[in-house]
């Protein structure tokens, strides 16, 4: 640990090989693990577990209380999983009452001028690109991409895989692996390239397109759209996360703003 000019609060764990470099301070009740990596002038309030080898960069503000009026001073956390970047200037405040905690995954990048607000739960390898600012209780699946300059609405949820485009104003919820744009936000297809990349088959990005053909472009509202897909598509894990994501959205699921041409 190499703090010459850090504060370090007494109470506050630190594994051995943690680098805390100048200006930083560490407040009492945070836990860091092996390997991570803290910036100068970086501050972590107390509640923060960050995770082995993340990095921290200067100006980032971690488990600050939340910016919510009906917080009461309750104990909360903030958790960042292993190998986690948080970049220039990101704010991560802690959660409330709500969820207890606010959640980053592992192996996730958060670019800098980021927002995370209190009670957001975001899954492993996501990316949010600079300036996306998320406001409380919202969830991301794993390996969700958010754009720069893009806000969500609280409440939000966002299926994994999604990618949403750069500047979006993002309102309702984000069914899993989809692309989503435009003002006001909507469906863009199916999020393809991504889904190679990590390794989907072709075969098997065929079948969320026609799921997703029939949910959008099959004339009919939601639930029966939901319920014509369970009768007539096979069950597949992905098909019944789509089902279950649908059904189960509480602010109601982007729109289409696509022609069965432009699917892809």
């Amino acid at each position: 640990m190499n703090q010459p000019l850090a504060y370090v609060h007494p109470g506050a764990k630190i594994a051995q090989n943690v680098v805390i470099e100048p200006f930083s301070t560490i407040q009492n009740d945070v836990e860091i693990g092996e390997g991570t990596w803290i910036g100068p002038n970086v501050t972590i309030f107390e509640g923060a577990r960050i995770g082995k080898n993340c990095k921290i960069f200067p100006g980032a503000v971690i488990s600050a209380v939340p910016q919510d009026l009906k917080f009461n001073g309750e104990y909360t956390t903030t958790e960042i999983g292993d190998n986690s970047v948080i970049r220039e200037c990101v704010t991560i405040n802690r959660g409330t009452v709500d969820k207890n905690k606010t959640v980053v995954g592992k192996n996730c990048l958060i670019m800098a001028y980021v927002h995370i607000a209190h009670d957001c739960i975001l899954g492993d390898n996501v990316i949010l690109a600079n300036g996306v600012q998320l406001a409380g209780h919202i969830t991301l699946g794993n390996f969700v991409f958010i754009g720069g300059t893009s806000a969500v609405h609280q409440f939000v949820n966002i299926g994994q895989h999604a990618m949403i485009a750069g500047g979006s104003l993002v309102r309702k919820d984000v069914p899993p692996f989809i692309k989503a744009a435009r003002e006001p936000i909507s469906y863009a297809g199916v999020n393809s390239i991504g889904l190679r990349r990590r390794g989907f088959s072709n075969e098997k990005i065929e079948e969320i397109q026609e799921i997703y053909r029939m949910l959008y472009l099959g004339g009919l509202n939601n639930a029966a759209a939901v319920d014509k897909i369970e009768l007539e598509l096979p069950a597949t894990a992905e098909r019944d996360e789509i089902i279950h994501f649908v059904r189960n959205s509480e602010r109601g699921i982007v729109k289409t703003g696509v022609s069965s041409k432009s699917i892809d």
